[in-house]
Formats: C-alpha cells, sequence, structure tokens
C-alpha cells in the first residue's frame, strides 16, 4: 500500500499494489530530488524458494499508482531485516539473513541500481538467523543483534566490511531490535521487556539498562525501537504481548 502525502490536508489515499510474491520488508530509498518515489523490496518466491532486493519506482501519474521495475539482486537466503541509509547521492542498503548472513549493498540513486555488494556469511557474525539490523545515518556502521545474545558493529567501507563483537551473553539473553541514537550509542531489546542502552564508548557491556515488568501475569518480545531525534534517550517501542491467566 501508498499513502500519496501532500502539504495540503486531503482525504487519505490507499493505493493497492499487489505482487506475485512476499513482500518481507520494505523502506523508501531516500530521493534525489522531490518528484523520485523509489521504493526497496526485500521480496521472497516460494514457488522458486528465492529471495531478493528489489528497486521499484512509483508511478502517481497513472491513474492507479504501479510499482515499476528497476533493479534485483539475488540474495542467497530469505531476508530477516532490511535497513537503507539516508545519503540520497549513495544510498547503502543492508540486508540480514536468516542463516545468519550481512549482505551490504551500494545503491546508485540516479541509475536506480546496485554497483557492488559486499557480504559477510553465515555465522561470521551470530549462530543462527540475525533478528535485527540498523544502519546509522551515514551508512558507515551497522548493528546487528540476535537470539543467541550476540550483539556486533559493522564497519562499511568502500573496500569491503569488518565487524567488532560488542557483547556476547553466550545464550543467557536474546536480542530482537536494535536502533542507533547518535554516533556512538544504539539502544537494542529483545524478549521480557528489557531495553538496553551501549555506548561504545565505554566497554564490558549495557551502559544502562532497563528490565520493564510494565504488566503483571504477561509476557512479550520487544519487535522494534525508535529513538526521538532530537531527544535521544527517549524511546518508543513495539512489543508483541501474550497474556496468561
Amino acid at each position: 500500500m501508498a499513502r500519496n502525502g501532500t502539504p495540503h490536508p486531503q482525504p487519505l489515499q490507499i493505493h493497492r499494489l499487489p505482487q506475485s510474491k512476499y513482500i518481507d520488508a520494505l523502506r523508501w530509498l531516500p530521493p534525489i530530488s522531490p518528484f523520485d518515489r523509489h521504493v526497496v523490496l526485500a521480496a521472497f518466491n516460494s514457488d522458486t524458494d528465492a529471495s531478493s532486493v528489489e528497486i521499484h519506482s512509483i508511478n502517481p501519474k497513472t491513474p492507479f499508482e504501479t510499482l515499476t521495475h528497476h533493479f534485483s539482486w539475488t540474495s542467497p537466503h530469505r531476508i530477516s531485516s532490511l535497513k537503507v541509509s539516508q545519503t540520497p547521492q549513495k544510498p547503502v542498503i543492508a540486508a540480514s539473513s536468516f542463516s545468519g548472513s550481512l549482505h551490504v549493498l551500494f545503491a546508485d540513486s540516479l541509475n536506480t541500481t546496485i554497483d557492488s555488494e559486499v557480504s559477510l556469511p553465515e555465522n561470521a557474525l551470530h549462530a543462527g538467523p540475525i533478528s535485527g539490523i540498523d544502519l546509522n545515518e551515514s551508512g558507515s556502521e551497522c548493528v546487528t543483534v540476535g537470539m543467541d545474545g550476540r550483539v556486533n558493529v559493522v564497519n562499511i567501507g568502500g573496500s569491503g566490511v569488518s565487524y567488532q563483537k560488542v557483547f556476547d551473553s553466550n545464550g543467557l539473553a536474546s536480542y530482537t531490535a536494535a536502533k542507533w541514537a547518535s554516533p556512538a550509542e544504539f539502544a537494542t531489546g529483545g524478549p521480557g521487556f528489557g531495553v538496553q542502552w551501549w555506548d561504545q564508548r565505554k566497554c564490558g557491556g549495557p551502559a544502562a539498562q532497563f528490565k520493564g515488568n510494565w504488566a503483571q501475569k504477561t509476557s512479550g518480545i520487544l519487535h522494534s525501537i525508535d529513538i526521538h531525534p532530537s531527544r535521544k534517550h527517549t524511546c518508543l517501542i513495539f512489543v508483541f504481548m501474550a497474556c496468561s491467566s
């Protein structure tokens, strides 16, 4: 679905754009001009068991908005998380997989293509699926988390990628989401409503931790985190909750 955004108050318009594949994730590609409307999709074809990262444009000039395919990159594994940096000229696309691999794609917004790709293989970062990732604003670093209890920061350069293991709980804790707050700080979360605050200038574990017992006789898994752009210690989180009697 796509919402037609205009500066003037108008009735909400929702356009359904049916696809022949499962869409596991999608992100806007940062525009070069106000007229650009490109979207990055993580697609999965259940008939062929094939996964891909695709770039499409949304054409608002047709009677019914349509997606126009521009480029596809075939992923060796199904994608678990997708992020795009906010750098219009050379956006970075990061895609993690359920097998534990991480793929970094360098896009060309002008030609709507992907110039190159570098990756870290499965088991390099996590023992199992990568649950969540986030790119910093410049696309130079990517934080990855997993249910295996590992937290990593991947450094992204023009010639390749390297990574640093920030923390490994050895399975005593699990993480499902991550979000950058500043060039040195990020937040993570996982099962049990816990939110951790990490500062790369400090080693040995989280700089702060909130163990929230927000409701009695409930359990849940933190699904996503967002951080206020001007108040970095203000977090908005979304939790899948399950109640027990």
